[in-house]
């Protein structure tokens, strides 16, 4: 393990700072998207959001000024935004409108509560008894001459971020039409997506292969034209078009034995965390993880004076190989926050890091940081801020999660 300098400086800075820091973890070459990292990034980012007209244009991909998406789920991934702030921030709008997005907010939410429910069970088809990965090398179906999967996935590579249908698209031209493993497709989504959480990409490749409604999406030249009108139009292969129909239907095998807890939690605090924060001594640093890089961190905020040390864990990075897009926008959020405070930068394993120093922390609903924390000495928890505090109703569905009572 060792300790970092400090990112700082302008982006150019930024990736020569990720270039020689962690050019051995990083999948090569260094670039940055066009989405900057950072706490007053993404104030900028919601102050200039207006709901208006968001319901009508939130799915439109071609051309960009068409569409509609906020693109704020980088910075709410990563807790710059909560989502209460981005529910408030709608406040006022047109009902239609504010409906839509909130419940894309609900929907961040619940990938959180079923996550932190299941664990590592979400990387397994949670209704199919199906092979999730493939077997050997990779075809890639993206690349290629159909402008609708190639500019998409130009745009994930560079910008690290597409709208969610593209999303859509590139997921059910991988899985429905071709029949390749999704967690194959999640893993590549992972590598590259400034907001890619397991919760929220896991949830998507499974409804996407039908795992949450028993019925998978269909992908074809319909949906392009209606979302990206005019762009059939300049594709070489419009007159041959390789997704002009609807993919055939893969029948598939339910599982044999569905996980219990889909349908109730025998344990939601458990599951939600610590209610309120919890001080068993002085602590003398923040614990900050990507789950939770923001001003408004519960644990940062209570200890504005001490320094905040964030671990690049080296094993997982080595492994996870992610793109220099995704950690240039983590080390444009460790700069923007080193301006307001002191910030420790290190590489190596979290828990050998962090080993022995008295932490405060904010829990975060993955199973990565409880592993963490059980190792390490907590001295002040902070509750998560949930949108919705989980309950111990069923999880099977959005639709089934929404339905039940909220406390």
């Amino acid at each position: 393990m060792r300790r970092l300098t400090t990112p700082a400086g302008d982006r150019a800075s930024i990736q020569a700072w990720v270039a020689g820091e962690l050019g051995s973890i990083v999948a090569q070459p260094i670039a940055a998207s066009d989405i900057v990292g950072g706490q007053r990034a993404a104030e900028s980012a919601l102050a200039a959001f207006d709901v208006a007209g968001y319901a009508r244009r939130r799915n439109e991909v071609w051309p960009r000024a068409r569409r509609g998406a906020s693109g704020l789920s980088p910075y709410i991934r990563h807790g710059l935004i909560a989502l209460r702030r981005a529910w408030d921030h709608v406040s006022g709008g047109p009902d239609e409108d504010v409906a839509r997005f909130r419940d894309e907010l609900m929907w961040q939410e619940y990938a959180r509560h079923l996550y932190a429910r299941v664990g590592p069970a979400m990387g397994r088809s949670l209704r199919f008894a199906v092979e999730e990965f493939g077997q050997g090398a990779l075809p890639q179906p993206w690349a290629g001459q159909a402008r609708c999967l190639d500019d998409s996935w130009g745009e994930l590579v560079h910008r690290g971020w597409i709208t969610n249908q593209q999303r859509m698209w590139l997921a059910s031209h991988w899985t429905v039409r071709h029949g390749l493993g999704w967690r194959d497709g999640e893993e590549v989504f992972f590598r590259h997506l400034l907001d890619g959480s397991r919760a929220a990409n896991r949830l998507g490749w499974q409804w996407t292969v039908g795992a949450l409604t028993g019925k998978p999406y269909g992908f074809s030249r319909w949906q392009v034209e209606k979302r990206a009108a005019g762009l059939c139009g300049q594709c070489p292969l419009q007159d041959h078009c390789p997704i002009q129909d609807w993919p055939a239907d893969r029948p598939r095998e339910p599982r044999a034995v569905v996980d219990s807890t889909l349908r109730r939690d025998p344990d939601v605090q458990h599951t939600a965390g610590p209610p309120k924060a919890s001080a068993s001594g002085p602590a003398e640093a923040v614990w900050l993880t990507a789950e939770s890089l923001g001003d408004g961190d519960p644990a940062l905020h209570a200890h504005p004076g001490l320094p905040a040390i964030f671990v690049f864990d080296e094993p997982l990075l080595r492994r996870l190989r992610l793109s220099a897009p995704r950690l240039v926008f983590l080390a444009e959020c460790l700069a923007d926050l080193a301006d307001r405070r002191e910030v420790q930068a290190w590489l190596g394993s979290p828990t050998e890091v962090l080993a022995g120093v008295p932490l405060a922390a904010t829990f975060a609903p993955v199973p990565g940081w409880r592993r963490r924390a059980a190792s390490l000495t907590l001295a002040d928890v902070h509750p998560w801020p949930w949108l919705i505090a989980p309950r111990s109703g069923p999880v099977t569905s959005f639709t089934a999660w929404a339905r039940q009572p909220r406390r």
